[in-house]
């Protein structure tokens, strides 16, 4: 009997590695010669152009002071380190030999050109949403306007067996979103532009909705929050901390100038999608965006001039009689109020401390990063800098100040303030 549920288990398990491997195997995509530019319209490479660039490709598939689309951009995950790939239109290491065919099913499916499947660092569930003529005027922009670069993608520090492509395919049925973009009827249709553009092309739920344990977003809990690359992605929804609700008016200024008077600066890896991506797009783009999320928001109108949140803050803030809180209250003066004096918030770049997104998210996470390396040029409010204090402050005046902070904004103190800071300073220092 035992001998004969033996038998069985094996033939079930036989039977499942042969039906799952049918299910994943994907065939490869004969090679082709890259396509000439006169095969595709001027306007349709122009929307390409706006579109990689919205799409991030250049910042994650560009080695910070390498080529352009060469790849080996390092990406650190919970499992393991990933390299980005060589993208530029290189027969030999990047796509010139793709077809317009390949491209849409890696786009769509996450199946490279030769059948293998990509891992899912490449947001392949949200690039589905695009249209087919969005897709093709990506691939014409590569194609034809970026130089090929023959150099190698590096290997993955993937550990076995998550290093098995084909398992890759079991992922995508479990946690891959894989529907096409569906206008919603009961919306506007600059709700839904926003909606196709966040969903899509800018995959903002990539960074900024919580994932499962083996990777997955937890679409129920769209745009809460999440750890993104050594810093905490906001919520963008009604749950976020920020004391002032966001507006559709703080949205668009802060994805247009890098910076929102109410809430603070772009910084770490929201940076570069300001700057870089979302920057290509039109201001009736980022309306449109702004008016997507203020409706996830809650669609607040309220004015902040008038809230009670703003009055307290433009107080001067009292000194509690605590050791740690006296020293940041006394460090924040030397070292922060000249340029963070409770004076106007409407001046921009100098952002009142205790109404920032930073000080109020129950992890200190984003407030330390900032202290420790400031806000560079191409961050923030474009030109305009706030010096870093890596090299200046110990590990105990950077917990000081941040607990002032924390103190000073109302909020209940934040745990292991000086572990935190020695843990975030000691961290690999992702490059934007």
């Amino acid at each position: 009997m035992l001998k004969r549920v033996i038998y069985s288990v094996c033939i079930a398990v036989i039977v499942g590695v042969g039906l799952f491997s049918f299910y994943a195997w994907q065939p490869a995509f004969t090679p082709i010669a890259p396509p000439a530019k006169d095969q595709f319209t001027q306007q349709t490479i122009a929307q390409g152009k706006k579109l990689a660039a919205a799409g991030y490709c250049s910042t994650c598939h560009t080695l910070p002071g390498g080529k352009l689309y060469a790849g080996n951009y390092q990406m650190h995950t919970a499992f393991g380190v990933i390299y980005s790939s060589n993208i530029t239109p290189d027969v030999n290491t990047g796509i010139g030999s793709w077809s317009e065919e390949a491209f849409n099913r890696a786009m769509r499916t996450g199946v490279s050109r030769d059948g293998h499947h990509l891992l899912p660092a490449f947001p392949f569930e949200h690039f589905n949403k695009l249209t087919d003529s969005d897709i093709k005027a990506i691939y014409a922009y590569i194609m034809t306007s970026i130089p090929a670069v023959e150099q190698l993608k590096k290997e993955n520090g993937i550990p076995f067996p998550l290093n098995l492509r084909f398992l890759q395919a079991g992922w995508k049925l479990l946690f891959a979103d894989t529907s096409r973009f569906s206008p919603h009827q009961d919306k506007s249709a600059e709700w839904n532009r926003g909606a196709y553009l966040a969903e899509g092309v800018a995959h903002c739920g990539a960074c900024h909705t919580p994932r499962n344990a083996l990777g997955g977003e937890l679409y129920s809990k769209m745009y809460q929050g999440a750890a993104i690359d050594g810093w905490i992605a906001p919520a963008l929804t009604s749950s976020s901390s920020s004391p002032l609700p966001w507006r559709q008016i703080d949205f668009y200024e802060y994805l247009r100038s890098g910076n929102s008077p109410f809430h603070g600066s772009a910084a770490g890896p929201m940076a570069p999608v300001v700057h870089h991506g979302l920057a290509a797009l039109s201001d009736s783009d980022i309306t449109s965006i702004s008016v997507y999320f203020a409706d996830h928001a809650g669609n607040v109108t309220d004015d902040p001039a008038a809230s009670d949140t703003l009055q307290i803050a433009l107080k001067t803030q009292h000194k509690i009689p605590d050791m740690r809180i006296d020293e940041g209250s006394r460090l924040y003066t030397i070292t922060c109020s000249a340029c963070h004096y409770s004076g106007d918030p409407l001046i921009k770049g100098r952002p009142l401390l205790s109404l920032g997104s930073a000080t109020h998210l129950d992890d200190a996470t984003n407030l330390i990063n900032v202290i420790l390396d400031g806000v560079r040029s191409d961050q923030g409010i474009s030109s305009l800098v706030m010096p870093g204090f890596r090299n200046a402050l110990s590990d105990n005046d950077i917990a000081a100040i941040a607990a002032y902070l924390r103190q000073s904004a109302g909020e209940q103190p934040w745990p292991n303030l000086i572990k935190k800071v020695g843990e975030i300073r000691h961290q690999p220092r992702f490059e934007q």
